[in-house]
């Protein structure tokens, strides 16, 4: 297999400081990857065989509860390292990575983490701070399920996966990747019901559009009002 380029790592906060003989060498130990849409790339207490760097796409990460319930605990875009398992000193995937769209990855074997950590410029640093976010994230939503009321709840998710990931549309900022309703609802501990009716009343009220799997925010300012749990003038 030919050597890949530096340039797809080269510009990432994990690889900036790297010199190219590291770049090189990181490289050197990768094997590029390929998942077809939601396919699992790989399943919550499965072996850390592997850590990756999504290059392209966007991974549902999802928590199996031991009711069986399933909980969408975030999503990852291009650019974000899934299945750092290491990093928080386990050797099973704590959680499933599927593959919201088609994807592409890099993946390393974990027999190569302490050398990365050992000898990569601020990868260490760079990866820590990701595991600090993702744990702040996750304590975030804890909170927010045991406080906030459902609308304020959906709103938020909404307004949280549009500034992460959303693109400009004709009418508006587009989530980036397909999102049903039951993903909605799993990310925010409610029912498929409560979603529906929750995005047909805003849908009504022209602050977002709807399609097959897709969602629009028409108008972001009203959106945060409800994220905010601010009463909606008018």
């Amino acid at each position: 297999m030919s050597q890949l380029d530096r340039s797809l790592i080269a510009t990432l906060p994990l690889f900036r400081s790297a010199r190219a003989e590291d770049l090189d060498r990181v490289l050197a130990g990768a094997r590029p990857l390929r998942f077809a849409r939601e396919t699992a790339i790989f399943e919550q207490e499965g072996d850390a065989h592997s850590f990756f760097l999504l290059l392209d796409g966007h991974v549902r990460v999802v928590k199996t509860t031991p009711a069986g319930d399933q909980v969408i605990v975030r999503y990852i875009s291009a650019g974000e390292m899934i299945g750092i398992a290491h990093a928080f000193g386990r050797d099973t995937y704590p959680a499933s990575a599927i593959a919201a769209v088609n994807c592409v990855a890099l993946a390393w074997p974990s027999s190569l983490w302490p050398s990365f950590v050992a000898q990569i410029p601020g990868f260490a640093a760079s990866t820590y701070q990701t595991v600090g976010s993702r744990l702040q994230d996750a304590q975030a939503r804890l909170v927010e399920m045991a406080t906030e009321k459902v609308e304020q709840r959906v709103a938020r998710a909404l307004h949280r996966l549009v500034e992460q990931s959303g693109r400009q549309a004709e009418i508006g900022r587009q989530i980036d990747f397909p999102i049903s309703r039951q993903d909605i609802a799993e990310m925010t501990g409610t029912t498929l019901h409560t979603v529906s009716r929750l995005l047909a009343a805003w849908e009504a009220k022209g602050i977002i559009a709807g399609g097959r799997q897709q969602v629009t925010v028409v108008e972001p300012a009203r959106l945060l009002v409800l994220a905010e749990g601010r009463a909606p003038r008018g």
